[in-house]
């Protein structure tokens, strides 16, 4: 297929995507991931900045395996300790590297951030130019290290994920090459019918009201990462903001929308 019949194809596809997704998608970005060339695009928030949830957990792993921290697939391996306070029964286990991406686990974020330390977090998240880069946390808390990107201070753009997952590809974060290798080694996986694997992280959170204050009806939810066949990788992001109180995560659910979109997003070869 031509680049042009392509693009035409990516580009009509597209146009249907919000009927097929969530009434509150608000962004779904696709780019080539070698060449930057934008492949599909809908909604009018691509540039507007939201928090990151646990889409930050892949920056994390990046300064976490840069630091030392991190080690490998499977190490460390973190029991788990009442203190963490986990809200749910399968974050109630030991966790590694693969396991806490796969399951997100907030405390095992926690933990690395904890290890790094303020100073060496905020240099970290300057050196990565992660979207606005403010880990203050929640004004008056003083608590950026455990909940910077959980609805709070931290935010970035779907365009911007995109163009930081670009960076994560071509090794060109400055980082050691290293990190950024086993950071994509432990991203979760999802086989494609058509050949194609996608990799991705998904984030759930909370909206906030006029009054800057958690609403707890209204979450949002983001699905960021790539798909690779052979040699090809194209980089994506989709963030949806529900309009009404929904009883399953945004997250995962917007994970699963983008799953069943790309087949017809993604060329057959």
């Amino acid at each position: 297929m031509s680049s042009r019949r392509l693009l035409a194809a990516l580009c009509g596809v597209a146009c249907c995507v919000a009927t097929s997704a969530s009434a509150g998608t608000v962004c779904t970005l696709l780019v080539d991931a070698s060449t930057g060339r934008q492949l599909a695009r809908e909604g009018a928030q691509c540039e507007t900045r939201n928090s990151p949830a646990s889409t930050f957990k892949i920056a994390i792993a990046v300064l976490g395996f840069d630091a030392g921290i991190l080690s490998g697939p499977h190490a460390p391996a973190w029991p788990y300790k009442p203190e963490y306070q986990a809200w749910k029964d399968s974050w109630k286990t030991t966790v590694d590297p693969s396991s806490w991406l796969w399951d997100s686990v907030v405390w095992y974020s926690r933990e690395i951030t904890r290890r790094l330390g303020p100073d060496r977090f905020q240099r970290g998240v300057d050196r990565l130019d992660y979207g606005n880069r403010d880990i203050s946390g929640d004004p008056g808390k003083h608590n950026g290290l455990s909940s910077a990107w959980l609805s709070s201070s931290l935010q970035i753009s779907p365009a911007e994920q995109v163009a930081f997952v670009r960076k994560l590809l071509s090794r060109q974060l400055p980082v050691s090459r290293a990190a950024l290798d086993q950071t994509i080694a432990i991203m979760p996986r999802y086989p494609l019918a058509n050949g194609w694997t996608v990799y991705g992280k998904t984030g759930t959170g909370y909206q906030k009201g006029a009054d800057g204050k958690i609403d707890h009806d209204r979450q949002f939810g983001w699905f960021v990462g790539w798909a690779r066949k052979g040699e090809r990788r194209i980089v994506f992001a989709r963030l949806v903001k529900d309009d009404s109180k929904r009883e399953d995560n945004a997250g995962p659910r917007t994970r699963d929308e983008v799953l069943a979109d790309l087949p017809g997003l993604l060329p057959n070869r």
